[in-house]
């Protein structure tokens, strides 16, 4: 009798902690489903960008990416981001994929154009650079290094 009801505490002190873990869980991860308008952008390159990345400014997260397609005539990745409504885009902002360090994940940055204009719900971004691999980076560190690669005969 004495051992069940220990058990009996036990797991009621299990169950309580679980459920402080999952409301601490919900009322501080960003798992809430937000509010928003569609954006999209096309970019020949994603880099590892899936639903569910983040999409920041400045370094704030302003929105996530709801779609990843590929164009069947173009033959571009489609990318389509659900922005915060507060987030009033300009037109001629532009769309680059980054990365959040060697170990961290990629999200799409958003730097914000000048015009007065924004995008609606629906609209698609004009600009937007490729994700640069490592690989290509070192690349051009080696070819600006090299001098250029020109052929500089004397």
């Amino acid at each position: 009798m004495r051992r069940n009801l220990a058990e009996t505490v036990m797991g009621a002190v299990v169950l309580v902690v679980a459920g402080a873990f999952l409301y601490f869980f919900f009322t501080t991860a960003q798992v809430k489903s937000q509010g928003g308008y569609q954006v999209s952008v096309t970019f020949s390159k994603v880099g590892g960008i899936l639903a569910g990345s983040d999409v920041r400014i400045s370094g704030i997260n302003v929105g996530t990416v709801s779609d990843v397609h590929l164009d069947p005539k173009t033959f571009l990745a489609i990318v389509t981001m659900s922005l915060k409504p507060d987030v009033k885009l300009p037109q001629d902002s532009i769309a680059t994929i980054a990365s959040s360090g060697l170990i961290g994940g990629n999200y799409v940055r958003i730097k914000p154009g000048r015009t007065q204009t924004y995008l609606a719900s629906g609209g698609m971004l004009e600009k937007s650079e490729d994700f640069k691999t490592l690989e290509d980076q070192v690349g051009e560190i080696i070819f600006l290094a090299t001098g250029g690669g020109g052929n500089e005969s004397k």
